[in-house]
């Protein structure tokens, strides 16, 4: 403080013709006595408060105090004289308050920023299960309170949260100790000042506790008390912490270094540090130093030798002298520059050199500054500091400026200070390979309580549990997390799925029954060997075309049957490859066509039988000229014709078209044929229904006419199967899934086929290549 004003006093430009005086008191690190001491400072040692412009040596501003408390005392009792206070170290959040502290400024800046920037180095590096260590009054509260703020919504969380007290620090100490070592937190923040983490600290050592990364308040994070404790470094390093800003003062360690008790007779501390330092006695004064350290007596000096008077500073090594980390001096010498600058504004005058008379008005005079006057150049305050930086104040705080500084080993076993970074207001510079973490290496430690979900899974809390514990679960089929800890895994679009992985959304793969795969190549087989089977068949009966088993109930049926049969089994093959426009309009026609077919020459049959049967009673002669081979070749035309109708006017007005079917979920999306209308396909199956169902009825009517052969014996039996297969398709093509839809109705049209093939033409098969003597006209008509 000294050096910044004297620095000013020879500054021509800042306060010219004004000089700069002070008064330096105790406060005791108490509010009683800095209440007291300010009351003497601004009363100028009146005995009374009564400030009046007679009032001699009375202060305008004070510079202090060092404790939050303090000041918070001193601003309730100066604040309605309105005396500014300049506070160096106080950084209690609730000072920027300007309703209740509207006289309070301060060069250090709010506790709220210090917790938002380790704040922000926990996100950074995602620590999101630590641990705390508070002090239990006001600073740990609001400290912990802030930081907790900041990171909301982040999903970091507590494990456990301990205070301490210098009151009760031993039990304290202890007591956090075991909490530490059980804890699985790898990063533990402190929000103390150094008394009690040192006591910490040393409760770890015993119980060789090093393996924790600590995050340090601007409270401790530069103690040299803690740093140089050989005791507690392995505990210690590798500390992470948030200090004041340090900064250069061009001059001061000259002055310190030129400083000798003889130029300053009535500086206490110089005396006794003059002493302690070079181990001798002023004893040219010792009247002076007695009365000076009265407690002190003459026995110390008595028992020291006499100082020679060539001591100096120059080349001691102390703490005193070191001025590379000036911290809280550089606030001090702050808060004396805007001291300066605030009464320099007050007593500038534009019109100072003028002749007007009217300056009285205007400006104030060196010996008569009011307070107040002083408190609204304070709050407009804005100058450029010595260093070069921007100074003002935003309400009772300046912009937040810290170091980042970092606890490294040394050869010697010793900790030393590191600077790492900075913070300036909301942004965070950080060298990151320049620490030296409690491992020992560069690798940041991790501190979760659950590792991090990966792509591909959703984050799911555990009942009862911190929000950062959790369990990862697996995205399920057709969703998708392309983020670490998604807390929901996505459902891709209706055409596309997810890979395997479920990082990812692929598109859907076409699928349809074709002719490459085992399915599609085991129907193939099938249906080809049914047509080959029914044309073996018709190459027999065209062979023995003259027979009587032939020749029985209409041989042009029968091999009009066959022909139809085996469009049956070529037909299901049109169902088999990629669907196309026209393949999804024929295979339907075909399908229907080929049945309509095959079921009108059985129902043919089956009437024929009938007609036979009854034209032998007497009076129905007449009844075979309605059933002749004209007329049962026209009547299998008309029914097929009814069924061709129907296809036509089903395909022209609103055919299948090939669709994906989307609603089955899977990897793959099944091309199919749609059916625009389900009415025509209703009709198609229908209609093939009525006619089987008639023919069933009425070859049941017949199986038990007379005969040696009775061929409706055989279609009641095929019909049966027929009708069975078509009643069980339609539940089953209902419920398939994709292209099983497709393989369900091929398999009905290859089964009912191969029924009525083997079911018909087998047992005559039999007779015509095993049983040659059954085949003659004699054994067919015997009874």
């Amino acid at each position: 403080m000294t050096f910044a004003v004297e620095e000013i006093n020879r500054n021509s430009t800042l306060l010219p013709g004004v000089k700069l005086g002070y008064r330096i008191l105790d406060s005791c690190a108490s509010s009683y006595w800095a209440q007291q001491v300010a009351l003497s400072l601004v009363g100028g040692d009146a005995p009374s408060c009564n400030l009046t412009p007679s009032t001699p040596r009375s202060a305008a501003l004070l510079i202090g105090t060092a404790s939050s408390t303090s000041t918070i005392v001193l601003s309730r009792v100066l604040g309605p004289l309105s005396v500014p206070l300049i506070s160096y170290m106080a950084s209690c959040p609730c000072l920027s308050d300007r309703l209740n502290f509207p006289n309070v400024f301060r060069t250090i800046p709010s506790d709220i920023y210090q917790a938002r920037a380790m704040a922000r180095m926990a996100i950074r590096f995602r620590w999101t299960w630590m641990g705390a260590v508070i002090v239990n009054k006001d600073y740990g509260h609001l400290a912990i309170q802030a930081f907790q703020e900041e990171t909301r919504g982040k999903g970091m969380c507590f494990e456990f949260i301990e205070t301490v007290l210098k009151e009760t620090i031993v039990s304290d100490a202890s007591r956090v100790a075991l909490t530490i070592q059980a804890s699985t937190a790898r990063v533990i923040l402190v929000f103390c000042w150094y008394t009690e983490i040192k006591e910490v600290f040393l409760e770890l050592a015993k119980i060789n506790v090093t393996d924790r990364q600590f995050l340090a308040s601007e409270a401790w994070s530069t103690s040299d008390d803690i740093l140089q404790e050989l005791d507690i470094s392995k505990v210690a390093s590798g500390v992470v912490g948030v200090a004041i800003r340090s900064s250069t003062i061009p001059g001061f360690e000259n002055y310190l270094r030129s400083l000798h008790p003889m130029r300053h007779p009535d500086d206490k501390f110089l005396w006794e540090f003059w002493e302690k330092e070079f181990g001798c006695s002023l004893g040219a004064t010792q009247s002076h130093a007695a009365s000076l350290f009265p407690a002190k007596g003459s026995s110390q000096k008595g028992s020291l030798p006499l100082c020679s008077g060539t001591e100096s500073l120059e080349g001691v090594k102390n703490p005193f002298i070191d001025v590379s980390q000036l911290r809280v001096a550089y606030n001090v010498y702050l808060a004396v520059y805007a001291a300066a600058h605030a009464l320099h504004s007050l007593l500038s005058c534009p019109d100072r050199d003028s002749s007007s008379g009217n300056n009285s008005s205007t400006c104030s005079s060196p010996k008569h500054i009011k307070p107040k006057e002083l408190l609204q150049h304070l709050n407009k305050l804005n100058f450029t500091t010595p260093q070069g930086d921007m100074f003002y104040f935003q309400g009772a705080d300046i912009p937040a400026k810290y170091d980042l500084v970092n606890w490294q080993e040394t050869p010697e076993g010793s900790l030393k200070l590191v600077l790492i970074g900075r913070v300036d207001g909301f942004d965070l510079h950080l060298n990151e390979s320049a620490i030296q973490w409690s491992t020992g290496s560069n690798q940041v430690p991790v501190s979760v309580c659950t590792e991090s979900c990966p792509p591909g899974t959703r984050k799911a809390n555990r009942k009862g549990g911190p929000l950062c514990c959790f369990d990862c679960i697996q995205c399920a089929e057709g969703e998708i997390s392309n983020q670490t800890d998604s807390l929901h895994c996505e459902r891709c679009p209706s055409e596309f799925w997810s890979n395997a992985k479920q990082t990812a959304c692929i598109p859907r793969q076409l699928d349809f029954l074709s002719f490459n795969e085992t399915l599609g190549i085991t129907l193939t087989t099938v249906a080809l060997s049914g047509a080959a089977v029914t044309t073996a068949v018709f190459v027999m009966f065209l062979f023995y075309r003259q027979t009587p088993v032939v020749r029985a109930n209409n041989s042009e049926l029968s091999f009009l049957l066959l022909l139809s049969l085996k469009l049956c089994f070529l037909c299901s093959l049109v169902f088999i490859g990629r669907p196309s426009v026209w393949s999804c309009r024929f295979q339907q026609a075909a399908f229907g066509i080929s049945f309509v077919l095959c079921v009108s020459c059985l129902l043919i049959k089956t009437v024929v039988v009938l007609a036979v049967f009854r034209s032998a009673r007497p009076g129905a002669g007449a009844l075979m000229k309605w059933f002749g081979p004209g007329q049962q070749r026209g009547s299998v035309c008309l029914f097929t014709s009814i069924q061709i109708i129907i296809c036509v006017t089903w395909l022209s007005l609103s055919p299948p078209v090939p669709q994906r079917d989307l609603g089955f979920q899977g990897s793959t999306v099944t091309l199919e044929c749609a059916m625009a209308s389900v009415v025509g396909f209703s009709l198609v199956l229908g209609y093939i229904g009525l006619l089987a169902c008639t023919c069933l009825l009425l070859a049941f009517l017949a199986r038990k006419l007379p005969d040696n052969f009775n061929e409706a014996k055989l279609i009641t039996f095929s019909m049966l199967i027929f009708c069975a297969v078509w009643v069980a398709f339609v539940p089953a093509y209902i419920s398939s899934p994709g292209k099983y839809t497709v393989a369900v109705e091929i398999f009905a049209i290859l089964a009912s086929s191969y029924g009525l093939l083997l079911c018909i033409f087998a047992p005559k098969c039999f007779i015509i290549l095993f049983r040659p003597e059954k085949n003659t006209k004699k054994h067919l008509m015997a009874r």
